[in-house]
């Protein structure tokens, strides 16, 4: 038992009073007086002195509630700073803990105030990470329990999944059609895991409109690649694809100069502008090649 006592009371060894760790430090101390069932000398004011003729039993709790007093009084004061310890040295314990709520419960209430507000204006912006969002949001959280003003996991929930950005309406439809009940953890988890998957669909988009616009160039491209088409005086007359599709060349006329096409033209005429001609050769602008 002693050592259980001994172990219990190091958790209030850890950092001194200094008034912003108040609650943190009460509540560890109640949990050491909870546990050494001397939590009542907090709670509760001094008794009278019992009369001469009062009870044994009676003059046994008084003298107990003292003893009880004396002992957590001494283990407060060691939990404070030198100028605390001053300031409460001639306290018994009941009176140090209201003088300490009464100084430092109202720097409690501006803090709760602080987290609430940041924690209830939290909103995502599109394209920032889930993970961190959701992060911050649970430090608000745990910051409001250790205040003493805790939010039920429904509720946790819910003020969460209401900062999340439009891109996941999808997953808050499906979430709340579903009534899925789950810890911020786990909910953590799956949207880290949606978040995922939207960036998969993102890439392939992306990847999508690349080459959408690839070929587009390409065809534009191909559509102002000069073509070299022999006239009747044997010159040489050179037009654009578009021209060259819309006119009245016969098939004869270009059939010699398009035999030493390159593979990379066929493709690009057949498949972007299939034009009625089969046999043409075309120069794209910058390649110095000739045709045989």
């Amino acid at each position: 038992m002693a050592n259980k006592t001994i172990s219990l009371r190091s958790i209030l060894e850890k950092e001194k009073l200094n008034g912003i760790n108040f609650l943190d430090l009460f509540r560890n101390l109640r949990i050491v007086l909870k546990h050494e069932r001397k939590e009542y000398v907090i709670e509760e004011a001094v008794p009278n002195d019992p009369s001469a003729n009062a009870p044994r039993a009676d003059k046994d709790k008084f003298k107990k509630h003292m003893d009880d007093m004396f002992d957590v009084g001494c283990l407060m004061l060691a939990t404070m700073t030198p100028m605390l310890q001053k300031q409460h040295e001639d306290m018994v314990a009941y009176e140090m803990i209201e003088n300490l709520k009464e100084i430092y419960e109202g720097q409690a209430r501006q803090e709760r105030y602080e987290t609430s507000k940041a924690l209830f204006q939290c909103k995502m912006s599109e394209g920032s990470p889930v993970g961190a969002q959701v992060i911050k949001m649970m430090g608000y959280i745990q910051t409001l329990e250790k205040l003493g003003f805790a939010l039920n996991d429904e509720l946790a929930i819910d003020v969460v999944l209401q900062s999340l950005s439009d891109s996941f309406n999808q997953f808050l439809l499906n979430f709340n059609m579903n009534e899925i009940n789950k810890t911020l953890p786990q909910l953590l988890g799956m949207l880290r895991t949606v978040e995922v998957n939207m960036d998969i669909g993102k890439e392939t988009a992306r990847f999508i409109l690349k080459m959408s616009r690839r070929l587009k160039q390409l065809e534009h491209q191909f559509q102002e690649s000069m073509y070299e088409i022999p006239n009747s005086g044997g010159r040489v007359k050179k037009l654009t694809v578009s021209s060259l599709i819309s006119s009245k060349c016969s098939l004869d006329s270009i059939h010699e100069v398009t035999k030493s096409r390159t593979t990379r033209s066929t493709k690009l005429l057949d498949q972007i502008v299939k034009p009625r001609n089969e046999h043409l050769r075309f120069s794209v602008p910058g390649d110095n090649a000739q045709g045989g």
